[in-house]
């Protein structure tokens, strides 16, 4: 009989940003803190610095990762890059403040500096936004390198965001985010975040957060850390290439892409609706709206809203069924 997918444990972490309350609505669950604003879905990688927090656990209690790690070609299809790696990682991310001003290294300064094959591009999708509420994405101006490094060391947050696009967002926006591309997503923004599966943030701005400046850096010192950082303009052709929208209440085709093509190398993200089929390989879902079932050769497995699953490649080929809504997060075409 092929594996069967697996209900995951709700899994808040506590950070260093304000947030949390439209996560716990989604998953029926209560925050124990104010400073909860994340949940890392099918997550086989834990926060910078420290073991096991953010690692994913069955319901049963299981550690994925060590499910991972036990049976890689099961899980995933492939041997990995390391004992647990899946290729990906997938967020809701509640932003309760804005967060700070901040970048992320890619996969060729990964390989270099913090021996990891990953990077972390990133791509936001909007679940839900307050009237008036932004992210901000990219330079929108050449900068002089000095003059970024003045501003970190001032924690001068309003000449960085003087000079960066800010993007009012809605339900069913979708931007993909470029590793070394400065970003901030702005308060009052619910996003499901697809991303490689690290957690390399060089935060330029620690000031509005619970971080410190020597926890801004990844251990690598700021003179290394910095070399991360792109300073040329983000044009307004290039924004609307990492750009896109989709209606996530409306019709739509069963099995939907939700972010530019330019995504697809480091992970997808699809919106499942009924009689969408999907091909066997590893997948986080997260149940967005309605109830159903997951049917393959493993037999069918509920949803409902509010389920967080992570279905392994040895459960086959499966369907959706029902009147629901699923997102579907699942490692790109060319892993790590």
């Amino acid at each position: 009989m092929p594996a069967a997918p697996v209900r995951l444990r709700p899994n808040l972490i506590d950070h260093f940003y304000r947030g949390g309350r439209r996560i716990a609505d989604l998953r029926g669950v209560v925050t124990t803190s104010p400073r909860q604003p994340e949940e890392w879905i099918a997550a086989t990688v834990s926060r910078d610095g420290h073991a096991t927090l953010g690692l994913s656990s069955t319901e049963d209690g299981a550690v994925l990762r060590d499910l991972v790690a036990a049976d890689p070609v099961g899980w995933t299809g492939t041997p990995g890059a390391w004992p647990g790696d899946t290729g990906l990682l997938l967020k809701l991310l509640d932003a309760g403040q804005r967060l700070p001003v901040h970048v992320h290294p890619d996969r060729a300064f990964a390989a270099r500096h913090l021996d990891c094959p990953y990077g972390k591009t990133e791509a936001w999708l909007v679940l839900d936004a307050e009237p008036g509420a932004a992210v901000h994405l990219g330079w929108d101006r050449d900068v002089d390198p000095a003059d970024v490094v003045r501003a970190r060391d001032e924690q001068d947050g309003a000449w960085m965001l003087e000079r960066m696009h800010r993007l009012p967002v809605r339900r069913g926006d979708a931007v993909l985010v470029p590793a070394g591309t400065p970003h901030a997503i702005g308060a009052g923004v619910f996003v499901a975040e697809a991303q490689e599966p690290t957690d390399f943030s060089i935060l330029l701005e620690w000031s509005v957060t619970t971080s410190t400046r020597e926890e801004s850096h990844l251990g690598l010192g700021f003179d290394l850390a910095m070399q991360a950082l792109q300073h040329h303009a983000t044009t307004a052709d290039r924004l609307a290439s990492v750009a896109t929208w989709t209606d996530l209440d409306g019709p739509t085709r069963p099995l939907t892409s939700l972010l530019p093509a330019e995504a697809d190398p480091f992970f997808r993200l699809d919106l499942a609706t009924d009689d969408a089929g999907l091909d066997a390989g590893f997948a986080a879902l997260v149940v967005l709206d309605g109830t159903g079932e997951l049917v393959g050769d493993h037999g069918s497995t509920s949803l409902r809203r509010g389920d967080v699953l992570a279905v392994p490649a040895a459960a086959g080929d499966w369907t959706v069924a029902g009147d629901v809504r699923v997102l579907v997060a699942r490692p790109g075409v060319s892993r790590g």
